[in-house]
């Protein structure tokens, strides 16, 4: 008798196990993400501030959920904030915040850049060792309002790579940080302040003039990189058939800070993308792209290439 109540209380406390490990991949954090603070232009400072704030910003990114959608630990996207801060006065930090994301393409080891984004407008203030809290109903600090604008947009753009408007609900939630931190006063969230502002790149995806973007974004990753591993000239033909959108995006809106975002996540890749295509092909690709970017001359002349 006491084996079989042995056995039947080992049987429960591993289903409780295999429950709880159950639970906590179900409910993994969304972002795997790499986070630097460059001080070098900082004189006569201690560096622990900023290796305190460097750590800070990564078990406040890497561990809050944001989403209430299930990731696998394989599953987290992959991203990178990079802080640049150029004074420090008191607790005050001023910089630039480099954000990147990157999308694995389906059935291979490639990678691709989704969002490459240089915000020149940021201030925050920081206590060494200050926790950094979370809160979906209030902006509780300037550095945190700008690192969850930037998380949902991460995780807005890669979930409209994957399939049609799927970002939706999470560029809902940095529409909600902007408005919270529109009456701040803080810089860098005004509507029409600055045409490359966090309020700036929120408008670029959401606005009816430029929401085709979204579009691009699921055509563009979804029915083109990942066909290209069953079909490369099917897969690079939608790749140009989203050029011919962004063409559009550009009649609409040629300031619209969406542009430079693919400009600066895509150019480089588009290169690779058309150093196989035909002279056709490569051609009609260049003379879509050089009106938008002009200039990026010398990048968009090695499409025009002959293939090696």
């Amino acid at each position: 008798m006491r084996l079989e109540v042995a056995n039947i209380k080992r049987f429960w406390c591993l289903l409780s196990v295999a429950c709880l490990s159950a639970l906590f991949t179900a409910g993994a954090q969304e972002l795997n993400c790499t986070v630097e603070v460059n001080a070098d232009q900082i004189q006569n400072s201690s560096k622990e501030v900023f290796e305190t704030l460097e750590q800070a910003i990564a078990e406040y990114v890497n561990t809050n959920k944001w989403t209430n959608a299930q990731f696998a630990a394989n599953e987290k996207i992959e991203c990178r904030m990079f802080f640049t801060i150029k004074s420090y006065d008191g607790d005050k930090m001023t910089g630039e915040l480099q954000v990147q994301s990157l999308r694995p393409v389906y059935n291979s080891s490639y990678t691709t850049t989704v969002l490459n984004f240089r915000d020149t407008n940021v201030e925050f203030t920081y206590i060494e060792n200050e926790p950094l809290v979370y809160s979906e109903m209030s902006m509780e600090s300037n550095l945190t309002a700008i690192i969850n604008f930037y998380c949902f947009m991460i995780i807005a753009m890669d979930f409209d790579t994957f399939s049609p408007q799927g970002g939706t609900p999470y560029y809902e939630l940095a529409a909600n940080v902007v408005r919270l931190a529109q009456s701040s006063g803080e810089t860098g969230w005004k509507a029409f302040e600055d045409n490359k502002n966090r309020s700036a790149v929120l408008s670029a995806y959401t606005d009816n003039a430029t929401s085709g973007i979204r579009t691009i974004l699921y055509n563009y990753h979804r029915l083109g990189l990942d066909q290209m591993v069953v079909s490369v000239d099917k897969g690079r033909a939608t790749i140009t058939a989203c050029l011919e959108e962004l063409k559009k995006v550009y009649d609409a809106a040629p300031m619209s800070v969406c542009l430079s975002i693919f400009r600066d996540a895509k150019l480089d890749e588009l290169v690779n993308i058309y150093s196989e295509a035909g002279t056709t092909e490569k051609t009609k690709v260049y003379e879509l792209l050089y009106p938008l970017y002009p200039t990026d001359g010398t990048r968009l002349n090695k499409i025009k290439e002959p293939k090696k």
